[in-house]
């Protein structure tokens, strides 16, 4: 399936302003907020989350498939899609990745 399709399955992120990735350490490691063009980062690291507690490597290969074509995208061009080489870099060197929702207040 296409990104774009996979995208209609996720939760809906409307209530989230931004989510927050924080390493084993607790250090800021990026923010994904909730605008044109991220917000489909923003759905796809929301639901990863909810599913496995953390962005895991394990989380990082569904994600992957989340991304479809734009995986493939990524791996071709490196520093691209960042959202993208994030999970890359997990599912090859491991590690874990905690997330905190920023909700979003409605003003």
């Amino acid at each position: 399936m296409a990104f774009a399709d996979n995208l209609k399955q996720l939760p809906k992120v409307s209530h989230l302003a931004a989510l927050q990735l924080f390493d084993r350490q607790g250090n800021l490691v990026a923010t994904i907020e909730n605008k044109p063009g991220q917000s489909g980062s923003l759905a796809v690291y929301n639901h990863l989350a909810q599913l496995f507690g953390a962005i895991t490597p394990e989380a990082a290969k569904k994600g992957l498939e989340l991304y479809a074509e734009h995986a493939e995208e990524a791996r071709a061009h490196p520093g691209k899609h960042p959202n993208i080489d994030r999970l890359l870099t997990l599912v090859t060197e491991g590690g874990l990745l905690r997330v905190k929702q920023v909700f979003a207040t409605g003003e």
